[in-house]
């Protein structure tokens, strides 16, 4: 899910009809100032942060005028809130309330419609609200077909025991959330708190709103960088890691960057999972075994071994790594060698020079395990593989012995290269990269074993003996090469090297070369 900060938030309900106070965001303590000036009253300043209870952290300060407007921002801008530093602070008009109310809407999955609740009492959590007024919260499932209709916002209201002009207000509020969170395919919207000011108004003084990140590509105005829940901005490797996982449907590849430099005495490593539930268990060994994680990493659903090449590429971008784990689920229904392949591809190109332990089970894992086995043997890092049998526990024990044993190397982040294909290569585009063919060491290889090794079948020699495609280039494009990389694999181990397969990712090269320079 992505979240919205809380001007984002406002900003659809101000454009959906629903009265918010005035104001705007400012990114320097001489725009607070002068929005202070514009407004011409005292005013609340608000770091622009995705936490709750920012009054504890000190981060909502109020302000009688716009001198100390500006002071107060310089105060909260560049503030530290989970590693991340405030840049914007919400700067409104100062109320006065007179009382606070509570409406929200979540995706009710088990019902299959959003759930509508409004509460005369608000101030604080909902639960905390319901546990201690629970006659004063009223809930409603909104039929999807024709949205919350006046009357029946009028009866949740008086339900909740409110009467008068009030009732009238707040029942027109809420019909237009309803409405502003399907426009925003809102995964859970909320207000709170809804006030009554001294003047009578009825004002959403807070809200935040969550968007399903399967409907982020249809909200480009939005401007939402990556459809996943932080509690922070994403760093810039996310971002990059992120617009893999946009363009590819195939599995998933979720990325999320824990720490970014060890500590004296600590050992920093990559973590690379698959499946939820496995990847939780085999962070819990790692943590067991005192290692300080990099990040998170999960390949899950099948993805195709290009796919996992990517992650292992992205994880390797980040600095001072002394170890990788990869190991997720021990009954996994993914055919573990396309994971094999992708590590192959990725570590060879590095050059691994770190211990890695590679737990692949589920199926296939015997093949993948082979896979490990027969083709990163030569590299200046060890590199072993384990199955389903071998619990995570005793990888993560393994992984700290090897780590031991080679004396505490250290990753350092190497330049992304470009592989040099001759300008005469038979070459074909496919789903996410392309595939080049130097014939004229084709003609030489005596096997011809990248056709065998290409299960799809995509691939025939031609009269002269030169691999060539077997279907048109058009199908290929579109998935029918699954970019298993098994030709490229084969090729470089046992014949040719003539092969070269290009995966890009875009934006990788510059981090590295940026990554590079500060070391």
């Amino acid at each position: 899910m992505a979240r919205l900060y809380e001007y984002q938030s406002k900003k659809l309900l101000r454009e959906g009809g629903v009265p918010v106070p005035e104001g705007a965001v400012a990114s320097s303590p001489a725009e607070a100032r002068a929005i202070a000036e514009r407004l011409g009253r005292p005013v609340v300043l608000k770091i622009q942060v995705w936490v709750t209870g920012r009054a504890g952290l000190g981060g909502i300060q109020f302000a009688d005028s716009p001198a100390e407007a500006e002071a107060k921002a310089a105060s909260l801008l560049g503030m530290k809130v989970n590693n991340y530093v405030v840049d914007r602070v919400l700067v409104e008009e100062k109320l006065a309330i007179e009382f606070e109310y509570f409406a929200g809407i979540v995706m009710d999955d088990a019902a299959k419609c959003p759930l509508l609740v409004f509460s005369s009492v608000g101030g604080t959590g909902v639960e905390e609200i319901a546990r201690l007024h629970p006659d004063r919260i009223v809930r409603r499932l909104i039929d999807v077909r024709t949205g919350l209709r006046e009357f029946e916002a009028l009866n949740m209201v008086r339900k909740a025991g409110i009467s008068g002009p009030t009732l009238v207000q707040i029942a027109d509020i809420l019909t237009k959330l309803s409405a502003i969170a399907r426009a925003a395919d809102a995964r859970s919207v909320e207000i709170n708190p809804m006030v009554r000011t001294a003047d009578g108004r009825i004002l959403a003084a807070d809200c935040h709103l969550v968007v399903d990140d399967y409907a982020v590509y249809r909200h480009p105005e939005l401007g939402i960088e990556v459809a996943r829940e932080f509690d922070r901005p994403p760093t810039e490797l996310e971002r990059i890691a992120y617009r893999v996982e946009e363009k590819d449907h195939r599995g998933t590849f979720y990325f999320l960057q824990m720490a970014d430099q060890a500590e004296p005495g600590e050992t920093l490593i990559g973590f690379h999972g698959a499946g939820g539930g496995g990847s939780m268990m085999s962070m819990d060994a790692v943590l067991a075994k005192g290692f300080k994680i990099a990040d998170y990493c999960d390949t899950s659903g099948n993805p195709p071994a290009s796919k996992v090449y990517r992650a292992a590429k992205v994880i390797l971008s980040q600095a001072g790594l002394m170890g990788y784990f990869a190991s997720g689920s021990g009954a996994a229904s993914q055919e573990q060698y396309n994971s094999a392949r992708g590590l192959v591809k990725a570590f060879a190109e590095e050059q691994l020079n770190i211990p890695a332990v590679i737990r692949l089970g589920g199926n296939f894992e015997e093949e993948a395990i082979r896979i490990l086995d027969t083709y990163l043997q030569d590299l200046p890092g060890r590199v072993e593989g384990y199955g389903r049998d071998d619990a995570p526990e005793k990888c993560a024990a393994r992984l700290a012995g090897m780590i031991a044993e080679d004396g505490g190397m250290v990753h350092e982040v190497q330049p992304m290269e470009e592989p040099r294909v001759p300008t005469s290569a038979y070459s074909f585009a496919t789903f996410t990269g392309r595939i080049s063919f130097d014939h004229s060491q084709c003609l030489h290889c005596a096997s011809k074993g990248c056709v065998g090794a290409c299960v799809p079948k995509i691939l025939k020699l031609d009269e002269e003996g030169k691999p060539v495609l077997a279907i048109p280039e058009a199908e290929v494009k579109k998935g029918k090469c699954t970019e298993c990389l098994a030709c490229e694999i084969f090729c470089n181990y046992h014949e040719k090297q003539a092969i070269f397969i290009q995966l890009p990712i875009p934006g990788l090269k510059e981090y590295r070369d940026r990554i590079r320079k500060k070391s």
